[in-house]
């Protein structure tokens, strides 16, 4: 019996586009109703749309990837997720991008370790990358503040109008709630702009 043929898209943010993806899938034959698009990040698999589709996996359907790094950026976890897949489920992986990593057919055993090898080391190159990202941001991130460069909300300027409500409040003539609808702000940030007076 033919199994299903899944194509899994993976994006880091929203902003980030997978048609490049979608477009792999459709072109290796994945039906557009069996595409499943997640907007999230790599670091690990605790992606509901992934972990759908991986209990939805039945003997004889196929994963179909474009890269290896599109499944995980976690070398362990994408080597768990791996035998979770071919062994447990009996499910074929298969990585556009890379045609030796392919379960579809019956390998011989220097296939299968030659296959296993190139994923060990796909599946380091993409962690190691991961890894390279994150370390680069933090020295982003500390160069620009020893430069003065402030991060979050700039402070907001206290108004006259402010002000004059907040004494209002102090001085019990109003409450806190009703100053904040004067202000058009909320009650939470009336309290927390009180405290920067």
């Amino acid at each position: 019996m033919e199994g299903i043929v899944y194509g899994y898209v993976r994006v880091s943010t929203h902003e980030q586009n997978e048609a490049r993806q979608v477009a792999a899938m459709q072109k290796f034959g994945v039906a557009e109703e069996n595409i499943i698009v997640e907007k999230l990040s790599g670091k690990d698999f605790c992606r509901p749309l992934y972990q759908r589709l991986a209990q939805r996996l039945r003997p004889g359907d196929v994963l179909v990837v474009k890269s290896i790094d599109r499944l995980g950026r976690n070398y362990t976890e994408i080597l768990e997720q791996w035998g979770m897949v071919t062994k447990q489920r009996r499910a074929a992986i298969v990585v556009l991008d890379m045609p030796l990593l392919d379960t579809r057919q019956g390998r011989d055993l220097t296939g299968t370790l030659i296959a296993d090898i190139v994923l060990q080391l796909l599946s380091y190159v993409a962690q190691t990358e991961r890894d390279n990202i994150r370390q680069r941001q933090a020295e982003g991130i500390a160069e620009a503040m020893e430069r003065g460069v402030r991060f979050g909300r700039r402070p907001l300027d206290l108004t006259e109008d402010f002000r004059r409500t907040a004494l209002l409040w102090q001085d019990g003539m109003i409450s806190s709630r009703k100053a904040a609808l004067k202000l058009g702000i909320s009650h939470q940030t009336f309290l927390r702009r009180v405290k920067q007076m």
